[in-house]
């Protein structure tokens, strides 16, 4: 078993053997998942990046470029919600 210690600031450090081991960089995601025993569980995945999210946003009619960027914001506003 591998221990880490919480700090003050309610912060803690990923082990070198779990970020080697899982390839874990920084600015990828620890998603912390209850279960219905009250045990956690820890999943890592990568922060998504623009180049794997570009074409998300269906745009029905021309937009102009003020208008993308605007609905581009909000549409990686919902995306981060459901991530």
């Amino acid at each position: 078993m591998i221990s880490s210690k919480i700090y003050d600031n309610n912060q803690t450090i990923i082990p070198s053997e779990i970020r080697k081991k899982y390839n874990l960089k920084p600015n990828d995601i620890v998603e912390w998942i209850e279960d219905d025993n009250g045990e956690i569980k820890i999943k890592f995945r990568e922060k998504s990046k623009l180049r794997d999210i570009i074409g998300i946003i269906d745009l029905e009619t021309p937009t102009d470029a003020v208008e993308l960027k605007k609905m581009s914001k909000h549409d990686l506003k919902k995306l981060k919600r459901r991530l």
